[in-house]
């Protein structure tokens, strides 16, 4: 009998979500990791295996912020990266997480800077 862990329930919703989101040049795919620290984003386009931006929470806008503050500012970051890149359309992976809370705040933070999914 195999032990459930917090770690691997995540890991199998993380897998769920992968088989069926997928980024691709035109619409790349939002990634987001979130640790007890911070959080972290990135546009990945999965064709090409490319990441096309990133925001991290050890930047230094970010770092001194709260949590809640900091993914919404990185939320915003990551937009604007987006454009920079040429990109206003991407696909959402919450990464196994629930969609609330610091996860959700980088989401909207990304919609009210002008990124679209």
């Amino acid at each position: 009998m195999s032990v459930k862990t917090k770690q691997k329930t995540r890991l199998r919703r993380r897998r769920r979500v992968r088989a069926r989101v997928r980024g691709t040049a035109e619409r790349p795919r939002l990634a987001v990791f979130r640790s007890n620290r911070g959080v972290v984003a990135q546009l990945i386009d999965d064709d090409r295996g490319h990441t096309l931006a990133a925001v991290s929470w050890t930047e230094p806008g970010l770092r001194d912020l709260g949590s809640m503050e900091q993914a919404g500012k990185a939320g915003a970051t990551i937009a604007e990266r987006a454009k920079a890149a040429g990109v206003k359309r991407c696909v959402f992976d919450r990464g196994g997480y629930k969609y609330h809370g610091r996860v959700r705040a980088l989401a909207e933070g990304a919609r009210e800077a002008g990124l679209d999914f």
